[in-house]
């Protein structure tokens, strides 16, 4: 058999019987190759033929039929139940643009599966039935602290699942825990910048910024007068996160120690109250936008000044902490962790919804613990959240607990 009927066989059983060779097509339509004769032989070479294209193989997966494509992610999907196996499913999404968005379809919003499958997740409400059970690293040496995912630290700190990170700034006049997705980039402009929380002067009033809007329709159209405005200050183009303002927290003065434990109230800016009703739904974003809004047009800049936002339609969600009781016994005050708190700490609570008797909102919805964050161990924590806060809400509001509050206790 001739060389050249080989190599022709050969090209055909890689790339089918059905495929259209390359060689012979030029922008939709057929041109002959030219021969260019050497002194030592004859060569045959295409001039015009293009170098070879690198994302060929990726080109060869997604000739795949969607339909097998949307049931092996789905299979994949179904057997895996944690994170660290939950690189396989992240994986699927990494192959090309039509495994990413097949991904997409199959794999489902925490809410629903309760896992924690893409970074857009940690933004995301947790499920409603049951909660995500996370635990806390706290580095003093160099005041950063670590959100992993799991029941508790296992002894190999490389089998953790680090969630988010996050560091302690001491300013002048306040304290800022800056959040971040990886442990060693805490700058705003990097695109690891997840936001921040800052405290006021007495360290008693937080406010938690987002880089993104807390969901994809916050941001529209300022033509219109239905527009929710958001008046941030000018910054570099560098810079590709802002700061929304999302919720406040606040802790009850108690300069004479004699109203017990800490009391804290979380206004929850981004979740409206109807979300903790029968049939409510919490807006959450879809994917990771770090676009920062124009200043509007005539509007004088808001230097030292944060950007005001609102985004819930009616009322916010408004969290206060379930009121510990008081064990004559033990004569201190107590409240039921379900084991997950095993060390007594001024840092502990538990946060459930305020709601006023006007409300639709049933008596067991109220007593559900919605965050519940303790101590069991030295620099270790517990930080268990459920539906409507996410991972990223969560994890900001058991940092202010983190910071000094001579006026509170």
């Amino acid at each position: 058999m001739p060389f050249k009927s080989l190599v022709r066989e050969l090209k055909e059983k890689r790339d089918g019987p059905g495929s259209v060779p390359k060689r012979g097509w030029r922008g939709g339509g057929t041109t002959e190759s030219k021969t260019i004769a050497h002194s030592g032989g004859c060569s045959q070479r295409t001039p015009w033929q293009h170098p070879p294209n690198l994302e060929q193989p990726q080109e060869r997966w997604a000739n795949l039929p969607p339909e097998l494509l949307l049931d092996v992610i789905r299979r994949v999907e179904g057997s895996e139940v944690s994170w660290p196996a939950r690189r396989n499913v992240v994986g699927c999404a990494a192959v090309c643009r039509l495994w990413r968005s097949i991904t997409k379809e199959v794999v489902k919003s925490p809410e629903h599966c309760g896992r924690i499958t893409f970074p857009i997740s940690l933004k995301q409400p947790a499920p409603r039935d049951y909660p995500i059970q996370c635990f806390m690293r706290r580095d003093r040496a160099t005041s950063t602290f670590r959100l992993y995912l799991g029941l508790s630290p296992s002894l190999r700190m490389q089998n953790d699942k680090m969630l988010l990170a996050a560091r302690k700034i001491r300013r002048a006049t306040s304290t800022d825990f800056v959040i971040s997705l990886t442990a060693d980039d805490f700058s705003r402009a990097s695109s690891t910048y997840s936001g921040k929380a800052r405290s006021n002067f007495l360290g008693t009033k937080f406010t938690v910024y987002d880089s993104q809007p807390p969901y994809d329709a916050a941001i529209s159209s300022r033509n219109r007068s239905s527009n929710r405005r958001i008046n941030c200050k000018q910054v570099s183009p560098r810079v590709p996160a802002g700061n929304y303002n999302i919720a406040t927290i606040s802790y009850e003065l108690n300069l004479l120690r004699t109203r017990g434990p800490r009391r804290i109230q979380c206004a929850m800016h981004s979740i409206p109250l109807s979300s903790i009703q029968e049939g409510g739904s919490v807006p959450a974003p879809r994917s990771f936008t770090h676009a920062v809004d124009e200043q509007p047009s005539g509007a004088p800049a808001t230097k030292g000044k944060e950007p005001v936002t609102e985004f819930s339609d009616g009322e916010p969600l408004v969290l206060k902490n379930k009121a510990p009781r008081w064990h004559e016994q033990l004569q201190c005050w107590c409240l039921n962790f379900r084991g997950r708190v095993t060390v007594a700490s001024v840092k502990n609570f538990q946060l459930v919804a305020a709601a006023n008797p006007s409300c639709s909102i049933s008596p067991a919805e109220q007593e559900k613990v919605i965050l519940q964050f303790g101590k069991i161990g030295k620099d270790i924590f517990t930080m268990d959240y459920q539906y409507p806060l996410s991972a990223f809400q969560a994890f900001a509001i058991c940092l202010t607990s983190f910071d000094n509050k001579p006026a509170c206790e």
